[in-house]
């Protein structure tokens, strides 16, 4: 299917895109109510986690997928934008330094969202400047102890002054608003009442959309085909007159930005941030999505990002009616068997595929080159 619809849109005519594009607009603006129909209202949540990993999943493939770097500590940038919405969009500061800030900082999220995007891009810059040098498993060693680290923090700093309240995390995060209206109610537009997780699905859709258009504008752009170079061979492309300091540099600066976008809209959604929620288990997942989907190829990222938000979830619902049905009881604890049945998928995946499900051209070459060097 990925090989049809690829040949569809790179042969077919102009009228043809067009007719696609309008039909997929019209089926994403209609998924929320058909989910909420036919599944229920929990998965129109799990649809708006999943644009969440997408925008993440875009974030690491500009580090990962463009550039080769391979970053294990993602998930901390995810976690700096979530807790820069946490402190001032809740009544928190208001604890933990009454005489500074007696009634909190209450920042518009519109404010707090660019704010929070150079914020992670400033961790994205901290943690590539000492990196510059390494490569392969001590790059990936390096980037999981800075994970970890901003976790730790974040977990500890409630003393000697309460900053980010520890293990308990951060509640009574402002909703998201635009103008008057809360997406934390329901609310009536053009007639029709729209739920709360309706509203964050069509917001979120728009700012994955929009995260797209900068991943296609980047990957098509010199420095889009500069970081491509230095993933090839940095060598070549260092002697080719490319800075490679400055462009490694940028590409943890520009993916840390969407993980702190994705913070923040996930801060907002949630109402509620601990350091729970960033664990290296989440950094393997948004890297399980790039590799899975295709490296480097935007549209097989969206595809991995959607299945691995979605298939644990459908295995969640199914592994104790399923063993019920086959034992009479629950064998095997349904989190264990989701986990073990989801690394099995991921382990026939890179072997039959270890391109990923819908490489990049660029991506299949490079493997298939490597394969015809080693026959």
């Amino acid at each position: 299917m990925p090989n049809a619809l690829r040949q569809f849109l790179t042969h077919g005519g102009k009228h043809q895109r067009q007719v696609m594009f309008w039909l997929l607009l019209g089926a994403l603006l209609l998924l929320p109510f058909i989910t909420d129909a036919l599944l229920g209202r929990g998965w129109v949540r799990i649809a708006d986690f999943a644009m969440l990993y997408i925008m993440l999943a875009l974030g690491l493939n500009i580090v990962v997928g463009y550039a080769g770097l391979l970053d294990l500590g993602y998930i901390a940038f995810f976690a700096v934008g979530a807790y820069c919405y946490a402190l001032t969009g809740s009544p928190h500061l208001a604890i933990a330094f009454p005489m500074l800030f007696p009634d909190g900082i209450h920042l518009s999220f519109w404010i707090v969202l660019p704010l929070a995007a150079l914020v992670a891009g400033g961790f994205g810059v901290l943690l590539g400047a000492p990196t510059l040098r390494l490569r392969g498993d001590y790059l990936a060693i390096v980037t999981l102890g800075f994970g970890e680290i901003i976790r730790i923090f974040l977990n500890n700093l409630n003393a000697p002054f309460n900053l980010t309240n520890g293990p308990q995390g951060i509640s009574r995060i402002d909703p998201i608003r635009m103008g008057d209206i809360s997406l934390n109610a329901t609310q009536g537009i053009f007639g029709i009442a729209l739920p709360s997780v309706h509203l964050y699905f069509y917001l979120f859709l728009a700012f994955t959309a929009l995260v797209i258009v900068i991943s296609q504008r980047l990957e098509k752009s010199r420095i889009g085909r500069a970081w491509m170079a230095i993933r090839e061979d940095e060598i070549a492309a260092s002697a080719m007159g490319i800075n490679t300091r400055n462009l490694k540099l940028l590409a943890f600066a520009m993916g840390a930005m969407f993980g702190g976008i994705s913070g923040t809209l996930f801060a907002g959604f949630q109402g509620f941030v601990s350091p729970e929620s960033f664990s290296l288990m989440e950094s393997i997942m948004v890297l399980c999505m790039v590799v899975l989907g295709g490296m480097g190829n935007i549209a097989g990222v969206i595809l991995g990002g959607v299945l691995l938000a979605i298939l644990p979830e459908i295995l969640r619902h199914s592994v104790v009616p399923l063993q019920q049905a086959l034992f009479g009881k629950t064998l095997v604890d349904p989190e264990s068997l989701r986990m073990l049945l989801f690394g099995g998928a991921l382990i026939v995946m890179m072997l039959y595929r270890p391109a990923g499900l819908w490489p990049s051209r660029v991506r299949r070459r490079e493997l298939d080159s490597d394969e015809a060097g080693v026959v």
